[in-house]
């Protein structure tokens, strides 16, 4: 009866989205603040963690492995249990003298387990499924990675600030302090992690059965080319390129940037925000924004038709990064007005993402559909996260953050060039 009652969807579906942003949050944005505590500068902070971008742009490379070898809940139970402890790890790396270089090396090797656990997560979710539950439980997987964000990047990161100016009392100098509760949190992330590894082993279906056929190399190496073939000879393939890589560039710019700006002094150009109030107005509320803007987003196209809803959707995700205009020219510290501000953008990053995620699905479809989407997500990810967020650090630097937001208002333009240049055909009715 108890194993029958694990095996619900509801079960594990939440749990496994769930596992899927924690280490991501971890790496890719909980990181961004710890470096700029320990006193890295912009260019330091979104060079460094845009490398670690890096194994989900190149993912496809060897998702054929993860198909191949063994079964999808080995590697999703494996990496689980190896990032709770690698995660847990990052935090014996920062009394060392070599903090920097160790830490950063396990979190490289936790972004490529993270990004194995996505290939290995998204294909059970396909074969752990029926089709009708599938579509029942998109919604719930995509607000639990949410959820998981909000844990992530607005909870510990909360629980770090608070404990960083009272673990210890006044007696015990700050930056020990910090030092202590930034290894605190990452241990806590290890431990969530490597609870939700053992709860998985309970409760993932066993839906497989392990492949015993030899990996060959070539024969996956043949695949890979005849899905670029397949990719290159689309129609409008050309458009749909630029699209996918430069669709997201402004976006790409601030993802990085609007946490340091918020969190820096005022003497640097921020807004001087402590963590405690960055974890609950970006990392909570604005994570919530972006949520209920992707649900909106999904609703409207799915009620107009995508060539419809494109452009007022391209509208939102690019006009409301002017407010990070507003607050570098008129700097305040009223936190409402701050996560309003933030909550507007986020909002807006929902309801346009939206649009893009189901226009590279819509260009997906046919032969191959799959191996072509899995190859659309990895450039997006080059040109919407990894290369704009390196060099965004080395901009501001040299700028000022208001120059910075500015520029990221006239790269909007990019978003609308590419867009003009789209082809969508219209949907049947």
């Amino acid at each position: 009866m108890f194993k029958r009652l694990t095996h619900k969807p509801w079960t594990w579906v939440p749990t496994l989205y769930l596992g899927e942003s924690l280490p991501f949050s971890a790496v890719m944005l909980i990181s961004v603040i710890m470096f700029k505590d320990f006193g890295l500068s912009d260019g330091q902070i979104t060079v460094y963690t845009g490398w670690l971008g890096l194994p989900w742009v190149i993912k496809p490379l060897w998702s054929p492995f993860v198909d191949n070898f063994k079964t999808k809940r080995w590697w999703i139970l494996s990496m689980q249990f190896f990032m709770g402890i690698a995660l847990a790890l990052v935090g014996f790396t920062i009394p060392t003298s070599y903090w920097l270089q160790c830490s950063l090396a396990i979190f490289m090797l936790i972004a490529f387990a993270s990004a194995t656990h996505d290939i290995s997560a998204d294909g059970f979710y396909i074969i752990g499924l029926k089709e009708k539950d599938q579509e029942l439980y998109v919604g719930v997987r995509n607000t639990f990675y949410r959820i998981g964000m909000v844990i992530g990047q607005g909870g510990l990161v909360m629980l770090q600030g608070a404990m960083s100016h009272g673990l210890l009392g006044n007696q015990t100098d700050s930056a020990v302090q910090n030092n202590i509760a930034w290894a605190i949190t990452f241990a806590i992330i290890g431990i969530l992690m490597f609870v939700l590894a053992i709860y998985h082993t309970i409760s993932l279906p066993k839906v497989e059965t392990p492949l015993h056929e030899k990996f060959v190399l070539r024969t996956q190496l043949i695949e890979f080319w005849n899905t670029l073939k397949v990719f290159a000879t689309k129609q409008h393939v050309i458009t749909a390129l630029l699209f996918i890589l430069l669709f997201r560039l402004p976006e790409g710019l601030l993802t990085k940037i609007v946490p340091l700006f918020l969190t820096r002094g005022v003497e640097e150009g921020g807004l001087a925000m402590t963590k405690v109030d960055f974890g609950l107005v970006y990392g909570t509320l604005g994570v919530i924004g972006l949520l209920a803007g992707g649900i909106i987003g999904g609703w409207a196209v799915s009620k107009w038709g995508l060539k419809r809803c494109l452009w007022p959707l391209v509208l939102c995700i690019t006009l409301p990064d002017i407010v990070y205009v507003y607050l570098s020219y008129v700097p305040t510290d009223n936190i409402w007005l701050i996560g309003s501000c933030v909550c507007i953008e986020q909002i807006g990053y929902g309801l346009g993402f939206a649009a893009y995620t189901l226009y590279l699905v819509t260009f997906s479809r046919g032969e191959r559909s799959t191996a072509v989407f899995s190859i659309c997500t990895a450039g997006q990810y080059l040109g919407g996260v990894m290369l704009p967020g390196m060099v965004s650090g080395l901009i501001s630097e040299n700028v000022g953050y208001q120059t910075f937001f500015l520029i990221v208002m006239v790269l909007c333009l990019v978003t609308f060039t590419v867009t003009a240049l789209v082809k969508i055909e219209k949907e049947k009715a």
